[in-house]
């Protein structure tokens, strides 16, 4: 399983890259190997403002549908349209092509809650 150190991760199965303020998310690579096969991705719009650990989107694979969870607060600047056309990205590419959104973060502390790469590997291996 590909787990890069330099992202933080949430018990949701989100991870994090932070570019300065911005935040660039998308789910995990355990996420979507459990997930199976991704078939629709469904995102915020730019300019929606997250809460952090509240719903922003889904993810619909051919077992189920997933919410997907605000890791951080802030404003959507950025969606990965890509990803309409082309769900299987996520599968493919997790942390690469398959981002889903950048956010403006409005509190950087949040970021203190997330989890290492070693710690959110403890939390998936129990």
């Amino acid at each position: 399983m590909n787990l890069p150190k330099e992202l933080r991760y949430s018990k949701e199965h989100e991870w994090v890259k932070t570019e300065g303020n911005l935040a660039r998310i998308g789910i995990t690579d355990f996420a979507q190997s459990e997930l199976g096969d991704i078939v629709f991705v469904e995102l915020p719009e730019v300019g929606t403002e997250l809460v952090v650990d509240e719903p922003f989107g889904s993810v619909e694979s051919v077992k189920t549908v997933s919410e997907l969870y605000a890791p951080v607060s802030g404003k959507v600047v950025e969606v990965n349209g890509e990803l309409t056309d082309s769900p299987e990205n996520v599968n493919d590419s997790p942390y690469e092509e398959g981002w889903m959104i950048v956010v403006e973060m409005s509190n950087e502390a949040e970021l203190e809650k997330l989890l290492s790469a070693e710690k959110y590997e403890e939390m998936i291996s129990e």
